[in-house]
């Protein structure tokens, strides 16, 4: 098969999946590894694809990537996010989290901790978490949302108000170069503003596939975060950006 033509056809695989690892690609077209990323590679640098660890996937600016699909997207770096990021929460914190698959990671290594008090408005988080004696767990009221288990909506809103915590953990779709946090859902946003208001310490986890990555709905800016934990380092404007607005990078 020529190049161009299994291009073509990882290019249509991408389009009928929304994400497909590498190991995948290797296993239909029967050719090395090597070859396959430098497949991938070339459709990205012709702004065909976005790559990931392990393998690759289609953006959009209004629609996000299936809930399936992102659990096991970029998974390695969650983990590791995850761990720097609970090694700043000690014992007998309080804090929100919010909607996400890297949220959900953090939840998971959050279990290291003893004691903490949370609120959120994932129902996933809330059952990771809920395996802790120890742990208060309070689910926000709202909508839930079907694909990802979300809690969204005014009530939502409402109820985040309602409390004042250590720390507001949350994840974003995509970051645009001038520091805006970019995500798909309004009412997502709205609970993430809410968090954001009522978090005494703000912390970001976003891998490197966020930076640059579109979505509609503008929640903030990357400044309103006390700390930003990612596995590569961001485009130099954003590092420039958190630097000058004394925001700690933490690259892992």
């Amino acid at each position: 098969m020529s190049q161009q033509r299994r291009q073509d056809q990882i290019l249509e695989l991408i389009r009928e999946q929304g994400f497909v690892t590498t190991e995948q690609l290797v296993e239909r077209f029967q050719v090395t590894p090597q070859t396959i990323r430098r497949d991938l590679n070339q459709l990205a640098r012709q702004n065909r694809i976005r790559r990931h660890h392990g393998g690759a996937g289609i953006d959009s600016s209004t629609v996000n990537t299936a809930y399936q699909t992102r659990k096991i997207m970029d998974l390695e770096a969650k983990e590791r996010m995850a761990a720097a990021l609970v090694s700043m929460v000690p014992d007998n914190a309080s804090m929100f989290i919010n909607i996400g698959t890297t949220t959900e990671t953090i939840a998971r290594a959050l279990l290291k901790r003893r004691n903490l008090q949370v609120v959120t408005n994932n129902l996933h988080v809330a059952s990771i978490l809920s395996a802790k004696e120890d742990f208060r767990i309070i689910i926000a009221g709202g909508e839930v949302r079907n694909r990802d288990g979300g809690i969204v909506g005014e009530a939502t809103c409402d109820f985040i108000n309602q409390f004042k915590m250590d720390f507001g953990i949350i994840g974003i779709s995509g970051i645009h170069e001038d520091g805006s946090l970019l995500d798909f859902d309004y009412r997502e946003v709205r609970v993430a503003q809410a968090i954001i208001a009522n978090s005494d310490q703000v912390l970001l986890a976003a891998d490197h596939s966020k930076f640059g990555r579109r979505a509609m709905v503008r929640l903030g800016s990357i400044t309103q975060a006390d700390h930003v934990f990612t596995d590569q380092p961001p485009p130099r404007p954003i590092r420039q950006l958190l630097q000058a607005h004394q925001v700690a990078l933490h690259v892992v």
